[in-house]
């Protein structure tokens, strides 16, 4: 009898620790990340015109200036999309600048902290930091436009259009051209800018640690979400 008793509380004990433990690791392989969020649809019709220097700004309302990533995690039997982001709201992790001539844009560069991007687990983000990024030797990444495109056609109602870029993406220390399709707004005293650049990682030299529970896919985005202002 006293055996039994003891065989139950043991029983006990360890359907108590899975109940506590299990929705933690269940919210480490199943959480989504933070993503960066997709242009908002429709605004204000445009106040200015969009002709001269342009630099990035917090953003408002649904538009607020962030960058981030996007992968597939590939853990045992199953893919997961995760996401981490940076944004505007403490410091100027996100910074860039356009100019535009005679409704052409000639140019462009956008600069994020690698550093700050984070989704939300930390124990994956010192990871993706540490052992992917490396973010110490390589602390930021870049898109810089390399070719002026046409946006006399986005128009100044407050929808958006579609434009077609080409420019070098540096990330991990490697430059590569990449065209882009984004998506352009004109709202109020704003230029709004969103687009995912896919991106293979082994172009860019980052390395997938064997983590114990989970790797990184090889393909990927870099998401961005700018909300430029007129430099007065």
């Amino acid at each position: 009898m006293r055996k039994g008793i003891i065989t139950l509380g043991v029983i006990g004990i360890i359907v108590f620790a899975l109940m506590a433990v299990g929705p933690i690791a269940y919210n480490l392989l199943s959480n989504r990340g933070l993503q960066t969020a997709d242009i908002s649809e429709g605004g204000p019709a445009a106040t200015v015109g969009t002709d001269g220097s342009w630099q990035v700004t917090k953003g408002a309302g649904a538009n607020r200036t962030q960058a981030g990533y996007t992968f597939n995690e590939i853990l045992p039997g199953q893919r997961k999309t995760t996401s981490g982001r940076a944004d505007n709201a403490q410091d100027d992790n996100v910074t860039g600048q356009m100019r535009v001539t005679d409704g052409k844009l000639e140019e462009a560069v956008v600069t994020v902290k690698v550093a700050a991007i984070s989704s939300d687990v930390e124990k994956r983000d010192i990871n993706v930091r540490r052992r992917i990024l490396e973010t110490d030797a390589f602390p930021e990444a870049s898109f810089t436009l390399t070719k002026p495109v046409d946006i006399s056609h986005v128009p100044d109602d407050g929808k958006p259009a579609e434009v077609q870029v080409t420019g070098d993406l540096k990330l991990h220390g490697v430059s590569k051209q990449v065209p882009v399709t984004l998506k352009v707004l004109r709202t109020g005293e704003n230029i709004v800018v969103s687009g995912n650049v896919p991106v293979h990682r082994s172009d860019f030299g980052l390395e997938s640690p064997e983590f114990v529970a989970a790797k990184i896919a090889e393909e990927g985005t870099i998401d961005l979400l700018l909300v430029f202002e007129q430099r007065k």
